[in-house]
């Protein structure tokens, strides 16, 4: 693995359908924004023979800008597939983005991939994000390697950054965090700085040399060997201790001389089930060269040591009213079960579907079955229909390279499917599944909107629903208190794109509103009311007069009417007329325009005439007595109360917690977890925490996350519940 003489494959490298799972490798790229992941993947994609040259895709003869399309879609923060074949491997590359603000489309890669190579810059470092996402990744046994780019920076240090990936992710084995390979410096220039042209193969004791733009093999000089010594006997080592050979470790420190057959053997079986992680080396092609430093010893790697989608358990499968179902992993003979984990808009060719297969054979113009379920909390309604799928592709870059059908195990783009949204299962029609879906990041950052103009309404439904089509880690409501429609999102970013998405792709120009969260409004104090409705100017006229009683009852009591009328003064009839009138004006508010709550209303006296009362003569009367009551009581308004959970490195602690009380948070507690962290519970005013996501995100460094969830309606404050009074008589 990476020791192996190669020569470039040429046209080989344009992957074509695979033919059997274990012939495919799905790869995810994980890193944050800046370290390099995109420029690797072209790095390969040209070493592999998929590209002529840096940034071009060679197709049938023509030539089109892919350096242009992949830089577009890591602007636009868009997971990318690129298929590149290598030895006769087929590699799906999944490029992801690397805000924290797109960790949807990150998670979506993760679904998709049977291994990952994390992309470390040597220039800055690992990132909080990229560590939480090792964490993620441990927790499933998902196989990992890293590769550390940026090495022809001028500070690059190779093998600093070997120590921090082995201090950062190996933290309970740091054996377990090697390089496969040394960096082979040139002569330093006048700056002092020496280049990296090459590789030395700790296992192999071969010099890789990447100089002239193609990777040359020779011996390594006298001078070269003891600086390999010492790395290859803890590489060594540290693969023996991982393999499954509880002797050869034995034989090993007895003296003898383990063959590289076996030491890579080893190697590829610990790597693929996620025990060992190798560290690598990358850096650009010159312009013009065809092999950029370090692309075969990972392509060899991919290719070798990282698992088949045979390797691979299929997630929960059930069928669609929950019965569980057992599938044999990944048999292109079994029953169809595919998942869409990426849903794009094609201005020619419409909606494009990007599907991971787990199982079975999907087919060009083939029937499917459309299963969605699970999220309807995000604008998701659940769905189960069948749909005719159109053409069957390969993407690159602009590039969609139609194929006849796709087996368990690979990935392909699916056009035409109207109702597929991301998340969504794709299975036979006889024989509909459902795929458990993968966990979503809750999207806390609230961005209110609303239509620019008479046009742009009629057309912000359905953009509105495109748009949460195509990302499930987007929210919509429709807030029916404070008849405003948010768009909850991941953080700042999120929300910009989400915004240039309607405008570019469905034309539709919104207008950004603060927004506002859901107020109430109680009595303070016992109250009294007096209803006068009369009104007469010729013919029918109106008359109704009631005297209520309001009092404020306990949190979550809503509202009760009680009858205590005696003597028919007001006609049984019409005493639910008052109910109706107090409670329609309840709904509407008494001083500040919001719902009224917790009270208990009591109908006392009235009068009625015999001729001009009415239904909607009390129904008037009980909302003016409500309106009289609040004049002469004191009103609370009360605003929504959340509690907060958040999971913070301990270093960061202080400054939460001093954060949250800042905006009149009460923390509840604080409780150690795994891997030196600390959740603190709160309970905070929502009021206070609608950019939470934003601020927690820049106190913590990315490192910390959080949860919410509504408690229940509290007192505000009193000079903020003036402030919002003020405001609501001046919009009045």
């Amino acid at each position: 693995m990476g020791d192996k003489a190669r020569t470039h494959p040429g046209a080989a490298g344009r992957a074509q359908a695979a033919d059997h799972p274990a012939s495919v490798r799905n790869v995810v790229l994980v890193g944050h924004s800046g370290s390099g992941k995109t420029t690797l993947v072209e790095a390969l994609a040209l070493s592999a023979g998929a590209v002529n040259r840096a940034g071009r895709v060679e197709d049938g003869g023509t030539v089109s800008d892919y350096d242009e399309i992949e830089h577009r879609q890591q602007r636009s923060v868009q997971l990318s597939l690129v298929p590149l074949e290598w030895d006769g491997i087929k590699v799906n590359l999944l490029d992801t983005p690397g805000y924290a603000d797109f960790v949807g489309e990150l998670r979506a890669g993760l679904r998709a991939a049977d291994a990952a190579l994390f992309v470390v810059s040597a220039s800055d470092g690992v990132d909080g994000p990229t560590r939480m996402v090792w964490d993620e990744c441990a927790a499933v046994g998902m196989p990992r390697a890293l590769v550390v780019t940026h090495l022809e920076a001028a500070r690059a240090d190779f093998d600093e950054m070997t120590r921090v990936c082995a201090e950062t992710f190996g933290a309970d084995d740091p054996d377990a965090v090697l390089p496969l390979y040394l960096p082979l410096h040139g002569p330093a220039g006048p700056d002092g700085h020496a280049p990296v042209t090459g590789l030395i193969g700790l296992l192999s004791q071969k010099l890789f040399d990447y100089s002239t733009g193609e990777r040359k093999e020779s011996e390594p000089g006298e001078e070269q060997l003891p600086l390999i010594e010492e790395a290859r006997s803890r590489l060594i080592e540290g693969i023996i201790a991982e393999s499954e050979d509880e002797t050869l470790m034995d034989r090993y420190l007895g003296g003898e001389q383990v063959d590289v057959e076996t030491l890579v053997e080893d190697l590829e079986r610990a790597v693929a089930r996620g025990a060992f992680f190798p560290v690598l080396a990358s850096a650009p092609a010159a312009e013009g060269a065809r092999q950029g430093l370090g692309t075969v010893e990972l392509l060899e790697l991919i290719t070798g040591g990282f698992p088949t989608p045979l390797e691979h358990g299929t997630p929960r499968v059930t069928t669609v009213d929950g019965r569980p179902r057992e599938l044999k992993p990944c048999d292109p003979d079994a029953p169809l079960v595919a998942e869409v984990v990426k849903t794009s808009s094609d201005p020619y060719v419409g909606r494009l579907s990007l599907i991971r297969l787990f199982s079975g054979t999907l087919r060009a113009d083939q029937t499917v079955h459309v299963s969605g379920h699970g999220l309807a909390d995000r604008g998701h309604e659940d769905h189960d229909v069948d749909e005719r799928i159109g053409a069957l592709s390969t993407p690159f870059g602009k590039q969609q390279r139609p194929v006849s059908h796709v087996i368990a195990g690979d990935l392909a783009c699916v056009a035409k499917l109207g109702r597929a949204e991301t998340g969504d299962t794709l299975s036979a029609k006889d024989e509909p599944l459902l795929m458990e879906p993968w966990e979503m990041p809750d999207p806390l950052l609230p961005l209110a909107i609303r239509a620019h103009s008479k046009p742009d309404e009629d057309k912000l439904s359905q953009g509105l629903a495109r748009l949460v089509a195509e990302d499930p880690t987007m929210r919509l409501e429709q807030n029916q208190d404070t008849h405003q429609v948010v768009l909850w999102c991941l953080g700042e970013a999120h929300a910009d794109v989400a915004l240039e998405r309607l405008r570019s792709r469905y034309g539709v120009q919104v207008d950004v509103v603060p927004h506002r969260v859901s107020l109430r409004e109680t009595f303070g104090g016992r109250a009294t009311g007096r209803g006068r409705h009369v009104k007469q100017s010729g013919g029918h006229g109106q008359f109704a007069i009631c005297e209520i009683e309001v009092e404020p009852l306990p949190n979550g009591s809503g509202i009760e009417f009680v009858d205590k009328v005696v003597g028919g003064a007001v006609p049984r009839q019409f005493i639910p007329s008052v109910e109706k009138g107090v409670r329609a004006q309840a709904g509407k508010g008494v001083v500040a325009g919001h719902p009224l709550i917790d009270v208990r209303v009591t109908l006392l006296d009235g009068k009625a005439h015999s001729v001009d009362s009415s239904d909607a003569a009390f129904q008037t009367a009980g909302a003016l007595a409500l309106r009289e009551a609040a004049s002469d009581a004191k009103i609370h308004l009360l605003e929504p109360v959340a509690e907060v959970s958040v999971l913070v490195g301990d270093d960061y602690v202080g400054a939460v917690m001093s954060d949250l009380s800042g905006r009149r948070g009460r923390v509840l507690g604080t409780e150690q977890t795994a891997g030196g962290r600390t959740l603190v519970k709160a309970e905070v005013p929502e009021i206070e925490i609608g950019r939470y996501a934003v601020d927690l995100r820049s106190l913590s460094h990315g490192t910390a996350r959080f949860s919410r969830r509504y408690a229940r309606h509290e007192p505000m404050p009193p000079q903020v519940a003036e402030r919002v009074k003020e405001e609501a008589l001046k919009a009045s």
